[in-house]
């Protein structure tokens, strides 16, 4: 994944979509589903109640 070379402010996802994004990107990469959060707060601040909403809705979608 995307490693910053200087230190930054990160930016903050608290849009469904924008998390949506970011899972299916990651996903993509083959991280694996429990990985994700790990992967995404190195780099955004997340709001954790619409990311469980995100991975629990993937996995439903997993399911089938």
């Amino acid at each position: 994944m995307y490693q910053p070379l200087e230190d930054h402010a990160k930016r903050r996802l608290t849009e469904s979509r924008d998390i949506t994004v970011a899972v299916n990107i990651l996903m993509g990469e083959g991280i694996p589903i429990d990985d994700l959060l790990d992967e995404m707060t190195k780099l955004f601040y997340i709001d954790l109640d619409t990311f469980n909403e995100v991975v629990r809705n993937e996995r439903q979608i997993m399911q089938f």
